[in-house]
């Protein structure tokens, strides 16, 4: 189930939780965060690569570059027995920018963002099906738990795609980690 809870910036433990997907939707779209529900109607193999991915959701792909003009498209997949996966997990859980506009649509698993405006911190629970924006130069972070296990498909603005600009701020340590947030709010 995915899930939106809503804190105070200075407050990690206080929270307003949403489960409704079109009530999340408005409260993202709020911070310009686009939010919405897809089917994710392929099933992929382990060893599926970035080309196979791709192929299946063709259409859906295209749509998106039709609309918001995106440059460059790729995959990010992680499963629990990924030999980088701790550092990959540091370098995420940092709080950073991009530079442009950015869409990640679950194709399989799960995983956290954290959205940084306006005085509050929106954590966003993404399950399969669920197409999540990053406007440019919005504070996020992203949280893939100890265990990754998510296949996303990430349109990006500019051709170079995911390039971080990292803040320096420490606000993403006293937010709870994937498990914490789980036990909490899932």
């Amino acid at each position: 189930m995915s899930v939106l809870t809503i804190h105070p910036a200075d407050n990690p433990a206080q929270a307003e939780r949403i489960t409704d997907p079109d009530l999340m939707a408005e409260r993202l779209w709020e911070i310009g965060v686009l939010f919405e529900r897809w089917r994710a109607e392929h099933e992929f193999s382990h060893e599926a690569d970035q080309d196979t991915v791709i192929a299946a959701y063709r259409k859906s792909i295209d749509r998106l570059i039709d609309r918001y003009e995106f440059h460059s498209v790729d995959v990010v997949s992680l499963k629990p027995d990924h030999p980088q996966k701790d550092e990959l997990r540091a370098k995420f859980l940092s709080e950073h920018t991009h530079d442009d506009f950015e869409v990640r649509f679950f194709v399989e698993g799960r995983g956290l963002f954290y959205l940084h405006a306006e005085g509050k911190v929106y954590a966003v629970l993404c399950e399969q099906g669920d197409l999540i924006s990053v406007p440019d130069n919005i504070q996020h972070w992203f949280d893939m738990g100890e265990n990754p296990a998510f296949k996303c498909i990430r349109l990006f603005a500019t051709p170079e795609g995911w390039v971080a600009n990292f803040t320096g701020s420490a606000i993403a340590a006293s937010f709870p980690k994937f498990e914490q947030y789980l036990a909490a709010y899932a």
